[in-house]
C-alpha cells in the first residue's frame, strides 16, 4: 500500500522479535524526531557529553574514551580491530558462531595472525581451550570474543576470558552487541579492553550507532602503534579530537545528530527502569517464552546454563516450514521472528526479547500465533503455550 500524495508506502505495525532491531518507543522516535542542529553547537556539545556519561554507567565503567561511534554495531568492530591490530600481531579469536567468524575477517584485512579457538555453535567459548591457545602462542597481543553470540543465543563466560587474556598479558575485544542492557556487561570488574556493541538490540533505539569503551591500555597501545590505523574514519587518534577535544572539539566528520538524539532519550529510558530491573525483566519474559515453548513441545537449542534471555534460539518443529511460517506470522499478525544461521538455516528460530520488544504480552501473542499455525499445518500441540506462559510470568 503507498500513500497517493506522496507515493511511499505505508509500513504497517509490526511487533519486532527477531534478532534485531527492536521495538523501539515513542519516546525514542519522538526524540529523534526534535529539530536537527550543528554537530558543533555548544548545545549539542553538551549533548555528547551527557551520552559518554550515560554510555558509562550502561558499560559499568570509568573509562575516559567511551562514545557512540557513527555507524551499526559492525562498524564499532571495526575500529575495535582497526586501532588495536597493526600488521604481523598474533590475535587469538574464540569463535563459537557466525560473528566470531567475522572477527577473525577484521583481523586478517588488519594484516593480524589468526588463531583459531573453535567451539560448537550453539556452545559457550571454552576457556581452557583459551588457555591452551595463550600457552601454544604467547606472544598473543589481543584476544577477541563474543559474550552473547547473536546466531545462537548462547551467552559465554566474559568474566572468565578476560581474566586470562590479562593474566598472559594481552588486550581483549569483545562484542557486546546483544548483550549491552540485556545481561550484566561488567567492563570494569572484567578487565575489558575494548567493547562494542549496538543501539538496535536492548538499548532498543533505531540501527546506526555503535556504543564502544576503551581502558587506558588500550589507548596506550593505540598510541604506540607503528603504523597508521588503516580507516581514517575510525582512527581514534582522529575521532576523539571530535569527541574528547581539549580547548574545543575540531571537526571530524558530521555527526549524526538526531540519531544521537534518539539515543540519549534510549539511555535514559534505561537510567529511569534502572540496569538491574531491565536485566530482571529480560529474564522474566525469557521464563515466560521457555515455559510455553516447552509446553506446545518445542524445545531449544541452547542449555540452560548459557541461555540468553534476550535472544532466544527454538528448533523449528517437525511438519513446519521455515519460511512459510515465519511469512505467515509477519503477514497475519505482525510479528517479525528471525531465522537460523549457518549450519542451522531452516532448523531453528532465533527469537528476540530485547529492550522495548522484552514484554509478556508480546510473548503471549508469539505463542497463541505459532500454536494455530502448528494446529493448522497438523502438527501436535501437547498444551497451551499460552496457559504455560502466562503462569511463569
Amino acid at each position: 500500500m503507498t500513500d497517493a500524495r506522496h507515493n511511499a508506502p505505508i509500513l504497517p505495525p509490526r511487533i519486532l522479535m527477531g534478532p534485531g532491531p527492536s521495538d523501539v518507543s515513542p519516546r525514542v522516535l519522538a526524540a529523534g524526531a526534535r529539530p536537527t542542529i550543528g554537530h558543533l553547537d555548544p548545545e549539542f556539545q553538551i549533548l555528547m557529553d551527557g551520552i559518554k556519561g550515560q554510555l558509562k554507567r550502561v558499560f559499568r565503567t570509568q573509562n575516559a574514551v567511551t562514545f557512540p561511534v557513527s555507524g551499526p554495531g559492525s562498524v564499532g568492530m571495526e575500529a575495535c580491530f582497526v586501532n588495536l591490530v597493526e600488521p604481523g600481531d598474533t590475535v587469538i579469536v574464540c569463535q563459537n558462531g557466525v560473528f566470531g567468524g567475522r572477527m577473525k575477517e577484521n583481523v586478517e584485512r588488519c594484516g593480524g595472525i589468526v588463531v583459531a579457538v573453535d567451539d560448537d555453535m550453539g556452545k559457550p567459548v571454552d576457556p581452557d581451550k583459551l588457555r591452551a591457545a595463550l600457552k601454544a602462542h604467547p606472544e598473543t597481543k589481543v584476544v577477541a570474543f563474543v559474550h552473547a553470540e547473536t546466531s545462537t543465543g548462547v551467552v559465554s563466560d566474559a568474566a572468565t576470558l578476560c581474566a586470562i587474556a590479562r593474566e598472559a598479558g594481552c588486550l581483549t575485544i569483545m562484542d557486546a552487541v546483544t548483550s549491552l542492557a540485556g545481561i550484566p556487561v561488567e567492563v570494569d570488574a572484567w578487565g575489558a579492553d575494548a567493547v562494542y556493541s549496538g543501539t538496535q538490540k536492548c538499548l532498543s533505539c533505531p540501527p546506526g550507532l555503535s556504543p564502544v569503551t576503551f581502558s587506558d591500555r588500550a589507548i596506550a597501545a593505540v598510541k604506540a602503534r607503528k603504523t597508521k590505523v588503516q580507516s581514517w574514519f575510525l582512527d581514534l587518534n582522529l575521532v576523539l579530537a571530535y569527541w574528547d577535544g581539549e580547548g574545543g572539539r575540531s571537526y571530524h566528520h558530521t555527526a549524526p545528530v538526531n540519531a544521537l538524539f534518539g539515543l540519549s532519550e534510549a539511555l535514559a529510558m534505561v537510567e529511569e527502569e534502572g540496569l538491574e530491573n531491565a536485566w530482571a525483566r529480560h529474564a522474566r519474559t525469557h521464563n515466560a517464552l521457555r515455559a510455553g515453548m516447552e509446553a506446545m513441545g518445542i524445545a531449544f537449542l541452547v542449555d540452560p546454563a548459557h541461555r540468553l534471555p534476550q535472544l532466544n534460539t527454538v528448533f523449528i518443529p517437525e511438519g513446519l516450514d521455515d519460511a512459510a511460517t515465519r511469512g505467515a506470522l509477519l503477514r497475519g499478525y505482525g510479528i517479525e521472528i528471525g531465522a537460523g544461521l549457518g549450519p542451522f538455516a531452516g532448523k531453528i528460530w532465533r527469537i528476540g526479547l530485547m529492550g522495548e520488544s522484552s514484554r509478556i504480552n508480546h510473548v503471549l501473542i508469539l505463542l497463541a500465533a505459532l500454536e494455530k499455525q502448528m494446529r493448522e499445518a497438523g502438527v501436535s500441540v501437547p498444551g497451551s503455550g499460552v496457559e504455560a506462559a502466562a503462569a511463569a510470568a
